[in-house]
């Protein structure tokens, strides 16, 4: 069977035992911010496990995208070089949310891979928590395995805990014997042994308890199912061979890398070690840039830089000099399409992505590894093996090498980096870096929504077709997170109703303002939330009377707001079009705000928006919004949606049916918001800014109707105030401006000029206190010079009259911290090294600094040492 056969077959099995098959959810976790990264099958079902969210169903099965390359499940270092390590992996699960139990769960398990994938039985052993006799009367007694291969294990490895309180519960793993060549070759290797000869496939988590926090164990009324086995590892076992890469989930990938360096898979470690770290990583990059994550120096972003430059450093061993990521990118996506089309539409950005990534790390990868081998050269000679914290640091700050990259390219000398001193630089120097990743997920749904939603509560949105009021009945009161049955006067809260015509936050679009009444009281709407699908909150405080559950009330919108919303909202459709008319297809949307007062537009391109292509956007969106084309909505089946070639959001997650916006032929989008009835609704667009967010992703921010007329009569009125500063036209400030800062410019050069004729003379002077210490000249002086430039400037002309010799000149800048600067003539910088001179000076001045043999310098925050450290230059001559 192939890898895709199996996955199919075991989602084909599970939906034959009434399980619903789930598509998998994104590696952006949904609802967790704790978690970096989907890393198994049960992450997406987590509320459904909690009895917080009802899905329609109680069984599920599922094939899930996952990434296990930073925090906890961090498997990164031993990817490619162990047969079974991956960052990027498949989970298939099964998983029962209070319906089926343990001898559903461990007989269907037996018989899908012994029937369905045909695994020999007397090479499989189970293991079950040391208590768990149920668990061990239906492996022996149900399904007819003897007792001697059923072994009890410890809590450490077969007992499953969510947290240190909370839903828990014994485990059984199915193991397969790979036989004694795949093992450790001791005789008494045995199913405890950590070798690979005994390989867990299969995890089978039977979540029957609570435990509080003493540790007190009590049953769940609903128990719960969830398993988890890896697709590669499966793979591997039903396609007998012994690592996932000889699988054909990876063969393809691993030939085209072969071609692309010319080496033969198998015949040096080294390379294979290689080959097999840029299989792994291509898969990582594709599918982790295709849910949206790009690179950046924090958070998940960071960890997906870390695994692209891994992999082209391994490129680098291979021979492989240019950017070749994208090009095993695209072997990913031709392998994994069919199971997951959406990687096809999102090729072309997925290969720009990484292509510019890998492009601006080759230009710095040899820079660093220069460095680095100077340092373990150095500390070779020294008998070190220790690369300094500093050195770990500037890497990864100037060159843009992760420190598990450090690690792995020094670890083959037999050195280890500072880990320590690395951390201590980025505390000093790059804190707020370091702290950045405080959880980057969409914020967890408050508990209380979900529950409210369990219990029945849902609210329906009247607001479409124009509606702003409605008439409804009070569901549920919240105040401080808490459900109330009565809102008192003056009380800030949260009221649901069953119908409401007021948007909830979502898809970008701010939640409404307005006003909820009824008898004998007036609620204020300051914003709306929809935390929930099928639940909207109104967020304000009561200005009149008290609130009562079961209340009737009427809701009523602020319809001027509401309607500069809606225009809002319909220009980004309009200026979606008209960016992929001016700049391409690959322009996709990645986030968005629209609010009452402007919107802000975000999407995917390579490069900065000239002024003329700016000009083009515009004018398109209005020539758009004056063609005052009808705009139209459909309820749509999402497959079919998708095939009228509507656009959707990159990440987004869709239900099973969908609102599709069309603006006459321009513009045809997924969306649930609200809009104008017709574009010449809108007035006109203005952009107003243009800028980068992140690489690979660009954003505009633009006004429209009332706001953009506003927004033209400022830009009026600050060009009179500058004409009228400048005793000119508005239309003649250009040139008028130019004028001003040509003169500016001469003035500087003359300035310049002149302290260049006062350093001369005053060197001459200078160069009276230079003294000779064993045959060389040296000066070390003080000097009164403003900045770093003027320092350089006065200390070129002394090293040029010296003639041969050092010089060493300190100053103190403009903003009170001390410069030092040190000159060496090129005929003694085989004795005397700049750089040398200046590091060791510059701890003196609270500060750091290095350079070349003949020309260092360094900064630091106390001047007042400065005499202490220019008289330090005698005793190191």
């Amino acid at each position: 069977m192939t890898g895709a056969e199996i996955r199919e077959s075991f989602l084909k099995f599970f939906a034959g035992k009434g399980h619903t098959r789930v598509p998998s959810s994104s590696l952006v976790p949904k609802d967790d911010p704790t978690l970096l990264f989907t890393n198994a099958g049960m992450v997406q079902f987590k509320n459904c496990f909690l009895g917080l969210e009802d899905r329609g169903y109680a069984r599920a099965a599922s094939s899930q995208k996952c990434v296990r390359a930073g925090g906890k499940h961090n498997d990164l270092e031993n990817v490619g070089v162990t047969a079974r390590h991956h960052t990027f992996f498949e989970m298939l699960g099964n998983f029962s949310f209070g319906d089926y139990f343990k001898e559903e769960a461990i007989s269907w398990a037996w018989e899908y891979l012994t029937e369905w994938v045909k695994l020999e039985q007397n090479k499989m052993w189970i293991t079950i928590f040391e208590n768990d006799d149920e668990a061990f009367k239906i492996w022996n007694e149900k399904v007819g395995i003897s007792p001697e291969r059923i072994v009890r294990m410890g809590e450490k490895s077969n007992f499953w805990m969510m947290g240190d309180t909370g839903p828990c519960g014994p485990c059984s793993e199915i193991l397969y014997d790979q036989g004694p060549e795949v093992g450790c070759g001791r005789p008494d290797c045995n199913v405890l042994c950590d070798c690979d000869r005994h390989l867990e496939i299969w995890n089978l988590v039977f979540t029957q308890f609570d435990r509080d926090e003493k540790g007190t164990l009590t049953p769940l009324p609903k128990p719960n199912i969830d398993t988890g086995m890896g697709l590669e590892r499966l793979t591997a076992v039903v396609q007998g061979v012994k690592s996932n890469y000889d699988t054909d989930l990876f063969s393809e990938i691993i030939a085209f890398i072969c071609k692309l360096c010319g080496k033969t898979y198998g015949q040096r470690d080294e390379d294979d070690i290689s080959v097999r770290v840029i299989a792994d990583h291509s898969r990582a990059l594709t599918f982790l840039i295709g849910d949206g994550i790009l690179p950046s120096n924090e958070g998940r972003g960071y960890v997906l830089r870390r695994i692209l430059r891994r992999a082209a450093r391994h490129g680098k061993l291979l021979g492989l000099t240019k950017p070749f990521l994208h090009e095993v990118s695209e072997i990913v996506i031709a392998v994994m399409k069919d199971v997951y089309p959406d990687l096809t539409e999102k090729a072309n950005y997925i290969g720009k992505v990484i292509f510019n990534e890998e492009q601006r790390f080759i230009e710095t990868l040899d820079g660093g590894l220069r460095i680095l081998q100077e340092e373990v050269e150095s500390l070779k000679a020294k008998g070190g093996t220790v690369i300094p914290g500093e050195v770990v640091f500037k890497l990864y700050d100037t060159y843009g090498f992760p420190t598990d990259l450090t690690a792995d390219i020094v670890r083959k000398e037999g050195f280890v980096i500072d880990q320590e001193g690395f951390d201590q630089a980025m505390e000093r120097q790059r804190k707020k870096a370091r702290e950045s990743w405080k959880g980057s997920g969409e914020e967890a749904v408050a508990e209380i929504y979900h529950q409210l939603s369990v219990e029945g509560t849902t609210s329906e949105f009247t607001g479409y077709e124009g509606i702003t009021e409605s008439e409804s009945v009070v569901t549920a009161l919240l105040q401080d997170g808490t459900p109330v049955s009565i809102l008192a006067e003056g009380v800030q809260g949260e009221i649901i109703c069953a119908q409401t015509p007021f948007y909830g936050e979502t898809g970008g679009q701010v939640g409404d303002r307005g006003v909820i009444e009824g008898e004998g009281f007036r609620f204020v709407v300051s914003d709306t939330l929809r935390p929930l699908d099928n639940l909207i909150t109104h967020v304000g405080v009561v200005e009149k009377g008290k609130v009562t559950l079961g209340a009737k009330a009427k809701l009523s919108v602020d319809q001027e707001s509401r309607r500069a919303t809606e225009a809002n909202h319909s220009g980004t459709h309009l200026l979606q079009a008209a960016l992929k008319s001016v700049l391409g297809d690959h322009v996709k949307q990645s986030g968005s705000l629209v609010d009452p007062d402007h919107l802000r537009f975000d999407f995917t391109h390579f490069s900065r928006i000239s002024e003329e292509e700016l000009e083009q956007i515009e004018n398109l969106a209005n020539g758009y919004i004056r063609n005052n084309s009808p705009v139209n909505t459909e309820v749509l089946p999402i497959d079919q949606a998708v095939k009228t070639g509507a656009t959707a959001v990159f990440d987004e997650r869709y239900g099973d049916t969908v609102r599709v916006v069309s603006m006459g032929d321009v513009s045809k989008e997924l969306c649930g918001g609200t809009h104008v009835k017709r574009t010449g609704d809108i007035g006109l667009i203005k952009i107003t800014h243009e800028s980068a967010v992140a690489a690979g992703v660009r954003r505009i921010e633009a006004v429209t109707g009332p706001e953009a007329i506003s927004y033209f009569r400022r830009v009026d009125q600050e060009l009179k105030k500058a004409a009228g500063l400048l005793k000119t036209g508005a239309f003649e400030l250009v040139e008028r401006t130019e004028r001003l800062l040509k003169r500016e410019r001469d003035l500087e050069r003359e300035i310049e000029n002149l302290k260049g004729k006062l350093a001369a003379r005053d060197s001459g002077n200078l160069l009276d206190n230079a003294k000779e210490i064993k045959g060389v000249k040296v000066l070390a002086a003080q000097v009164d010079v403003a900045d770093a430039k003027t320092l350089r400037d006065f200390g070129d002309k002394l090293r040029d009259r010296m003639g041969s010799g050092i010089v060493l000149l300190g100053g103190k800048s403009a903003d009170g911290k001390a410069m030092l600067l040190c000159l060496v003539t090129k005929d003694l910088t085989d004795r005397y090294h700049a750089g040398s001179i200046v590091k060791a000076i510059s701890p003196l001045l609270g500060g750091s600094g290095g350079g070349r043999p003949d020309m260092a310098q360094a900064g630091g925050p106390n001047p007042e040492n400065l005499g202490a450290a220019l008289a330090k230059l005698e005793e190191l001559i």
